[in-house]
C-alpha cells in the first residue's frame, strides 16, 4: 500500500492512545514508516498525561530521534477540581511534569483547552488555572475549543459536577477567551489559534507579541463589531 502513496510527508499514529504502546514497538513502527515513505518529514501522535508520565525522558528522546516529532495534548483545563470532575486522570502538577519531559526530549507540542468547561459558576477558576499551567510549559501551539454538549450527555455533566451544569453563552465564552489571553505569559513564543469549528470567533496570532491585537479583536466582537460563526455552522 505504501507504494501507492510515494509522496507521503506526514503520518499520524491513530488513534487516541498510541503513545501507550511499548517504546520498542513504537520504534519498530517508526522505522517501518521511514523505510516505506522516503519523503516522510513528520510523524505525530496524541499524548495522554499518563503516557508522558510512564515513559522516561530517554524513551521519549529515542522516539523523537526516530521520527516522532509532534505530540497533540489535551490540557482541557488547568483547574484541579475541574480535572477531577471530568475524570481527566491527571493533576495540573502531573501535566506540567509530563509536558516538561516531552519538551526535554525535544518534542513539539500542540495543546488544546476547552472554553466553557467550568460552566457559569467555575469559569474564572477554569481560566486562571489553565493560564497558570500553560505559563509553566514551553508549548509550541495552543488552541481553544468551545464546549459543545450533545443533548444525550447533559445528564452525564450534571452527574460529574454533582450539580446542574449551566453552560456559558457566546458572550461569556468571549470573556473567557479574553481572560485567558490576558493572563498568558508563555516562557517561549506560542502560536495561538481558535480556529476549530466549535469556536464562535476565529483568532490567530503568536503570543506574547500579538496579545494586544487578539484582545482588541475580542473587544470588538463583544461590542458587536464582528460577526460570530452561526451556531448551525459549528461542529464538534
Amino acid at each position: 500500500m505504501a507504494r501507492a502513496y510515494p509522496a507521503v510527508r506526514r503520518v499520524f499514529l491513530a488513534d487516541g492512545d498510541a503513545l501507550a504502546a511499548p517504546t520498542n514497538h513504537l520504534l519498530h513502527l517508526l522505522g517501518t514508516l521511514s523505510g516505506a515513505f522516503p519523503s516522510l518529514e513528520r510523524v505525530s501522535s496524541y499524548a495522554l498525561p499518563a503516557n508522558l508520565l510512564k515513559k522516561s525522558v530517554e524513551e521519549l528522546r529515542q522516539l523523537r530521534e526516530n521520527g516522532l516529532t509532534l505530540l497533540y495534548y489535551g490540557i482541557e483545563t488547568g483547574a484541579a477540581e475541574l480535572l477531577k470532575r471530568i475524570t481527566k486522570g491527571a493533576t495540573p502538577e502531573a501535566m506540567v511534569t509530563g509536558l516538561g519531559k516531552a519538551k526535554a526530549a525535544g518534542f513539539m507540542i500542540s495543546a488544546t483547552v476547552i472554553l466553557g468547561l467550568g460552566g457559569q459558576p467555575y469559569w474564572q477558576e477554569h481560566i486562571d488555572g489553565t493560564a497558570e499551567l500553560v505559563n509553566q510549559v514551553a508549548l509550541d501551539y495552543l488552541s481553544t475549543l468551545q464546549l459543545m454538549i450533545e443533548p444525550s450527555l447533559r445528564a452525564e455533566f450534571t452527574r460529574k459536577f454533582r450539580e446542574p451544569f449551566h453552560e456559558q453563552d457566546d458572550r461569556a465564552l468571549l470573556l473567557e477567551q479574553m481572560r485567558l489571553i490576558e493572563r498568558l505569559n508563555p516562557p517561549a513564543p506560542l502560536v495561538f489559534r481558535s480556529n476549530h469549528a466549535s469556536n464562535a470567533l476565529a483568532l490567530a496570532g503568536t503570543l506574547p507579541q500579538d496579545q494586544l491585537e487578539l484582545l482588541s479583536r475580542l473587544e470588538l466582537a463583544l461590542a458587536g463589531g464582528l460577526h460570530l460563526r452561526p451556531e448551525w455552522l459549528r461542529g464538534y
